[in-house]
């Protein structure tokens, strides 16, 4: 049986009080795509569920359901009768997830090279010589080193080394 976790749950009300609103009607899980494809393994009513009770163990430990499956389409909030917005609420899930370290190991390979080159898919040298042979500019980005020291104060740089399940 799982525990309730009060301060969870306020912590999420805090950071977005439309929670509050949700009366389970399930409008968010019928629409959402991914909810569609894992024929409801993925279910966006659940989480937001397990938030309104406060199981933090379970969606933040088990993942149960596994709230990186979102896509963040936005969907299911476009369709919420009572604007709940859920996209952020799972945004603050998978914050918290992530600081136990318990993520994707997609997410942690991605991680490591936003934090290595700026960017979570570096171009090839295939993919630049193509873009200027179309006559296509060149991609910029913001400074390597600009992009370190905000995923160092942010502790991103710790925090995705050690995780990744």
């Amino acid at each position: 049986m799982s525990v309730i976790n009060f301060e969870f749950r306020n912590e999420v009300l805090k950071h977005n009080a439309s929670l509050s609103y949700c009366y389970q009607c399930s409008t968010c899980s019928g629409g959402c795509p991914v909810a569609l494809i894992t024929e409801g393994k993925y279910n966006p009513r659940k989480i937001i569920e397990e938030a309104i009770l406060g199981l933090q163990e379970k969606l933040v430990n088990e993942q149960d359901p596994n709230p990186w499956l979102c896509s963040t389409c936005q969907k299911c909030v476009e369709l919420c009768p009572q604007k709940v917005e859920l996209t952020e609420i799972f945004t603050l899930i998978k914050n918290q997830c992530f600081e136990k370290g318990k993520f994707p190991e997609a997410f942690s390979a991605q991680g490591q090279a936003v934090l290595e080159f700026g960017i979570a898919i570096p171009y090839s040298k295939a993919i630049i010589s193509r873009r200027e042979k179309l006559g296509l500019p060149s991609i910029n980005t913001a400074p390597v080193e600009e992009i370190q020291t905000l995923l160092k104060e942010t502790k991103f740089d710790k925090n995705i080394t050690r995780g990744g399940d």
